[in-house]
């Protein structure tokens, strides 16, 4: 099992969408088991999104979470979540940022665990 990191954007988001604990809880474990969940977004440097059903509306009607692993030697990030009737995508704003901020991300999470 991977390790999975909430992020403070993510955490905000979740909180604004109405995931309750267990089913912020469900959405950890299921990335734990399978980190590389979701298809891949492209233009963000790795970034992927996921569907999660929400409690009585199934995957269509559920969340999205935007989520980055780069390799089993550092976690699965959470970096955005939002209803699907909240809005469909990533705007092409946002995803030229996580392009610009997810490797680095990596590499500093690298870097902390080798000091």
């Amino acid at each position: 099992m991977q390790t999975v990191i909430e992020t403070d954007a993510y955490l905000s988001d979740a909180k604004r969408a109405g995931l309750s604990e267990q089913e912020r809880m469900s959405i950890v474990e299921c990335l734990a088991k399978d980190p590389q969940a979701g298809d891949e977004i492209q233009g963000t440097g790795g970034a992927r999104k996921v569907r999660f059903a929400g409690k009585g509306k199934g995957k269509r009607g559920g969340y999205r979470v935007i989520t980055f692993f780069s390799g089993t030697d550092i976690p699965v990030f959470l970096l955005n979540v939002f209803a699907k009737n909240e809005r469909v995508d990533l705007t092409q704003v946002e995803r030229n940022e996580f392009k610009a901020t997810l490797g680095a991300l990596a590499a500093a999470y690298r870097r902390k665990r080798a000091q």
